[in-house]
Order: C-alpha cells, then structure tokens, then sequence
C-alpha cells in the first residue's frame, strides 16, 4: 500500500463528527424560516470544529514533542517514526 493509499484515521471521533454533521444539518433545515441566524449559526459551528481541530493538533504535537524531551538524543530510527507520524497526521489534516 502506498503512502497515498493508507488508510487515513479521522482527526474527529465518530460521536463528535456525528454531532457537528446533526447540527449542521439542523442549520439548514432552519434556513428557509430564518436564513440569517442559520448563517450566524453556521458561522458559529465552522468556528467550532476549527476550534476543536486546533485542539486535536495540539494534543497530538504534544504528545511527539514529548517523546523527545524526555531523552538526551534521539535515534535516527525513533525521528523516521516521528516524521511517519507527523506525515500521517498532515495527511489526516489534507484530507479534511
């Protein structure tokens, strides 16, 4: 499998996803009767999941950056390992 073949594991939680997509779909449902507070509501959810995609990215860098605190120097085996999960993750980022 290629690198642009691999399975991409979803930056948000199925429930999460499921959630943003449920209130997403309320909003337009609502559109024909209050078009603008759909769009207030819109712009609301969009600044939401950016918000929590931010988050996502912050937890994961972290938790790389962490791994290279802790040691005094790092192998060029263990920095392949961070770069594929660095990829994977700007790959993940690509693919929303």
């Amino acid at each position: 499998m290629s690198e642009r073949e691999e399975q991409l594991e979803p930056l948000l939680a199925e429930d999460d996803t499921e959630q943003f997509r449920g209130r997403w779909q309320s909003i337009q449902t609502d559109f024909v009767d209050e078009p603008e507070r759909s769009v207030q509501q819109a712009d609301e959810l969009v600044t939401q999941l950016m918000q929590q995609l931010t988050q996502t990215f912050q937890q994961e860098r972290r938790s790389l950056e962490s791994q290279f605190k802790e040691q005094d120097e790092v192998s060029t085996e263990e920095l392949r390992v961070a770069l594929q999960r660095y990829r994977s993750f700007f790959e993940r980022l690509l693919a929303t």
